[in-house]
């Protein structure tokens, strides 16, 4: 698990062709390594991928075909930027907001906007996902956790604070450019629990319940 709270910015340092699979080297950066062990969860562009081998200035991982079909991985080479983010501890500060490191699919950036100091993006979701993006919800875009701030149909507005442009690898997207997102962890659950079947459950879950219990409004 994650917050989307970006702690890197790593560089692919090789990608080796397994198959469908891919064996990704990745250069950490500033990313604190000290703690990480063989099997440790390390956030790489929002892809929650195991370390199988420890580097002096990084480490290897290996991303499925699953995964290369759902993300970004499919079209990285080798100097793409990625955000890093540590697995959290039971002490780690909940900045953001709770990140499977699962992502959903890819959105394409439609436009990048200057606002005072901060940059304005509208994206454009895959039909299937834009259900799940809520205005002021939360969605993690190339793992950073951010505030959805309009939504139009498929399309949605994020606007990025310097910080978190100067920390992360969104101050470099332009039009055009596609980005792993993984939607709210609760909007997935709560579909689930809507399109459940009424007959398996003792009552099933209705509006009214959901209503009750300030899921809806």
């Amino acid at each position: 698990m994650f917050t989307g709270i970006i702690e890197a910015v790593g560089t692919l340092r090789k990608l080796e062709r397994k198959g469908d699979d891919i064996r990704l080297t990745v250069a950490s950066g500033k990313l604190d390594l000290s703690d990480v062990r063989l099997g440790d969860s390390i956030a790489t562009n929002g892809v929650c991928l195991t370390v199988v081998q420890q580097l002096a200035d990084g480490y290897v991982a290996d991303v499925s075909a699953e995964t290369v079909s759902l993300t970004g991985f499919a079209n990285y080479k080798v100097g793409t930027k990625v955000n890093l983010e540590k697995a959290v501890t039971p002490t780690t500060r909940l900045g953001g907001h709770m990140v499977s490191g699962h992502v959903d699919g890819i959105a394409t950036v439609e436009q990048c906007l200057a606002r005072g100091q901060a940059i304005e993006f509208w994206l454009a979701a895959p039909a299937e996902l834009a259900r799940y993006i809520a205005h002021k919800g939360s969605i993690t875009i190339d793992g950073v956790s951010l505030t959805v701030n309009e939504v139009d149909g498929h399309r949605f507005r994020l606007t990025i604070v310097p910080h978190t442009a100067g920390e992360t690898t969104l101050v470099d997207l332009k039009a055009g450019d596609k980005v792993n997102i993984e939607v709210d962890l609760i909007a997935r659950y709560l579909e689930r629990l809507m399109r459940f079947d009424t007959k398996e459950t003792q009552g099933g879950v209705t509006m009214e319940m959901l209503a009750r219990a300030g899921f809806v409004r």
